[in-house]
């Protein structure tokens, strides 16, 4: 039932494979075959024996004892899911018209933008849209309001905005702020 249990975890992306299973106490044929492999060992209603024990640590290889099915699934189904890359979760936060372009004494390019819509922050990612496409996405570096420093303009408002990595601005450019967060995925 466990074996089952555990085979069905597996997806595309993430395969769990029983390379051994028997019964009676884990011992060190099994730990052997668990370090030759880079596997784990799972044993459900069993003991560890000595020398199997103290030839894991040496080994490092991990061993998990369990008396309860769930709590076996529930590990593996973790430690699976540890495995999965993130999803990558974009929040849209605003959107700036770029009305006007400044060249500063250090070289950094300022656009001179508009908020059109919902709310951009100082920190936030960012990307240029001309025509359409995406040009460049970067940090929102600094973000101003004639020539006091502001953490974030709502829609309405003028501001200056300077992006990391990126001075090719022009007149009527489109910049988008957003928020990404990387999500855990699950099985």
């Amino acid at each position: 039932a466990l074996n089952q249990s555990l085979e069905k975890l597996s997806t595309e992306e993430v395969k769990l494979k029983v390379i051994h299973n028997g019964v009676g106490n884990i011992n060190e044929s099994d730990v052997m075959l668990a370090a030759a492999s880079n596997a784990i060992v799972i044993g459900f209603h069993v003991d560890l024996e000595p020398n199997a024990d103290i030839l894991a640590k040496e080994e490092n290889v991990n061993v998990r004892l369990y008396h309860i099915i769930y709590e076996a699934i529930g590990d593996v189904r973790a430690a699976m899911e540890g495995l999965l890359e993130p999803q990558k979760k974009e929040t849209f936060l605003g959107r700036a018209e770029l009305l006007k372009v400044f060249t500063m004494s250090k070289g950094n390019v300022i656009a001179g933008c508009k908020i059109l819509k919902g709310k951009v922050t100082r920190g936030a990612m960012a990307r240029v849209l001309r025509g359409g496409s995406i040009i460049h996405e970067g940090r929102i570096e600094s973000l101003k309001h004639e020539k006091e420093d502001i953490k974030a303009a709502e829609a309405g408002l003028e501001c200056g905005i300077l992006l990391s990595g990126f001075k090719g601005f022009e007149a009527g450019d489109i910049i988008e702020a957003f928020q990404v967060e990387m999500m855990e995925r699950k099985l």
